[in-house]
């Protein structure tokens, strides 16, 4: 039987797993299963599932030892990242179990039967459910975070969907410790067989979307992979949704007021939100927009050098180090870009970046001299004038954030540009940096394309909206409708007859 290995990209020393390949047959039967488990999750309730989120949280804290030291060996990432980063998973599997018990997701509506203009009106009653089975590919740079243990399970489990993670192939072990800690919350609250399943393999992945039982699918990784398996979710005789979260540049623009008054704080800064974690996020700034002129060029200056002075960071993974030099290397080759720092990558082994930091002018930007470069590198673009600066900005894609610094009082000024950068990205920063999503009710993690190729937030509650689907019951016996929509219940917030009316705070779901 092939066996995956697992290679710590700090040394390039690799590992037997013993984890096996996951065949075809066994994927079909784990997708099937998954889907005998849909109705029985219904049938458990919203409190069941609550009481399964909280018991990953548990999980996963008492896993946190073993699942940082194995994750720290297999991305290079530090073990206080790692340790926040799993912080965040529990406290976002509890969060999604108070939105469960809340109730507000459901979108419960309630139009009674009436009289109008148009003559007798049925009973209508409307209630988000579960699309069904989530197929959910765990991403390399989160390890946690948006892999197995991250918000997608979270959102499907809440969402009363059973969830087939596809294991990310650089962090086999820490895909399986993770998914072992998830086996013990199901086991702990006696969760019926099929509501999580792992399957390992890079050939998986494309059969998994193609399973007719697989009814959506959770992604985060690379425009390239995006496309071949949305695609492929499209060709299926049942089309289903493909949620990608794909790539994105993530402009940072800077006004001359700002400058002026935060010129000792913001290169440094903005050099910490591009090195941090080695570049490799996906809200890292690609690209920062500051005015020509002397303050400009200090800023230039100091900003390059604190990203070529950040600490020495591993890559992911080999391939992932490979993308990053073919990125860079292509843009050091476009018209008008300038090279300004570069700090070379030590002989240590394994897989280590060099950072650096390329220049060029707004009136040379094309749309071909800014491309994502996974890793600690951005390009500085310097402009003359606001008209310009608009100019410019069409020049970068679509992406998942939009930051602005600027003066104060200056935001009645800049009207156009905030309304540009928010026509362009998902989140629009004000006088901050991109780098950190908060897991909230109010968060969008998302963008216009290529950063998505969806509406839907991937952070957050209202991620759960990608794994629910509406159904409408016309003059129904209450014997048939979900409790929620029955007369009396008050436990949830619910719009009837037009009315929006809130939870009785005595009743608990």
């Amino acid at each position: 039987m092939t066996t995956l290995t697992s290679t710590d990209p700090r040394t390039g020393t690799v590992t037997e797993t013993g984890i096996g390949l996951t065949d075809e047959a066994e994927v079909s039967r784990i997708a099937e299963r998954a889907a005998s488990a849909v109705r029985q999750i219904a049938d458990r309730g919203r409190g069941w599932r609550s009481e399964l989120l909280r018991a990953m949280a548990r999980e996963t804290e008492a896993g946190r030892e073993l699942l940082v030291a194995t994750a720290a060996a297999e991305t290079g990432l530090t073990e206080a990242r790692l340790n926040t980063e799993l912080t965040r998973c529990v406290l976002q599997f509890e969060l999604f179990a108070d939105a469960v018990d809340e109730g507000s997701f459901l979108e419960a509506m309630i139009d009674h039967s009436t009289v109008t203009p148009l003559g007798p009106a049925p009973d209508i009653r409307r209630i988000l459910r579960s699309i069904g089975p989530v197929a959910i590919f765990g991403s390399s740079n989160f390890p946690f975070a948006f892999s197995v243990l991250g918000g997608d399970t979270a959102a499907a489990v809440a969402a009363g969907s059973p969830v087939i993670l596809k294991a990310h192939g650089s962090h086999p072990l820490t895909s399986r410790n993770s998914f072992d800690a998830l086996l013990r919350a199901a086991r702990s609250v006696e969760a019926p067989e099929g509501v999580l399943s792992i399957v390992y393999g890079q050939r998986t992945g494309a059969q998994l979307v193609a399973e007719p039982a697989v009814k959506a699918v959770g992604f985060t990784g690379s425009l390239e992979v995006g496309r071949l398996l949305a695609d492929i979710a499209a060709r299926r005789p049942e089309p289903i949704p493909f949620y990608g979260e794909l790539s994105s540049i993530n402009p940072v623009v800077i006004t001359a007021d700002a400058l002026a008054g935060r010129a000792d704080t913001l290169p440094e800064d903005a050099a910490a939100s591009v090195a941090g974690s080695g570049g490799q996020l996906c809200t890292k700034p690609g690209v920062v927009f500051v005015p020509a002129g002397i303050a400009g060029e200090e800023f230039v200056a100091r900003f390059a050098a604190a990203v070529a002075g950040a600490a020495p960071h591993a890559a992911l993974s080999a391939r992932v180090l490979d993308l990053f030099d073919e990125a860079r290397g292509r843009m050091r080759d476009r018209p008008g870009t300038t090279g300004i720092e570069e700090a070379s990558a030590e002989e240590r082994g394994g897989s280590w970046f060099s950072s650096s930091v390329l220049r060029v002018d707004a009136a040379d930007l094309t749309p071909e001299t800014i491309e994502e470069a996974f890793g600690p590198f951005a390009v500085v673009v310097t402009y003359d004038s606001e008209e310009q600066l608009l100019s410019a900005l069409t020049m970068v894609p679509p992406s998942l954030t939009a930051t602005l610094h600027l003066g104060a009082g200056e935001h009645a000024r800049h009207d156009e540009l905030i309304r540009t950068l928010t026509d362009r990205s998902g989140r629009v920063v004000f006088d901050g940096f991109p780098t950190g999503v908060r897991v909230s009710w109010a968060q969008h993690h998302g963008g216009p394309w290529p950063s998505t190729n969806s509406i839907h937030s991937s952070v957050g509650v209202t991620s759960m909206r990608r794994f629910l689907t509406p159904v409408a019951y016309q003059n129904a016996p209450t014997e048939v409708l979900p409790t929620e929509l029955h007369d009396d219940h008050t436990g949830i917030p619910r719009r009837i007859d037009g009315i929006l009316q809130l939870a009785a705070a005595e009743e608990t779901s």
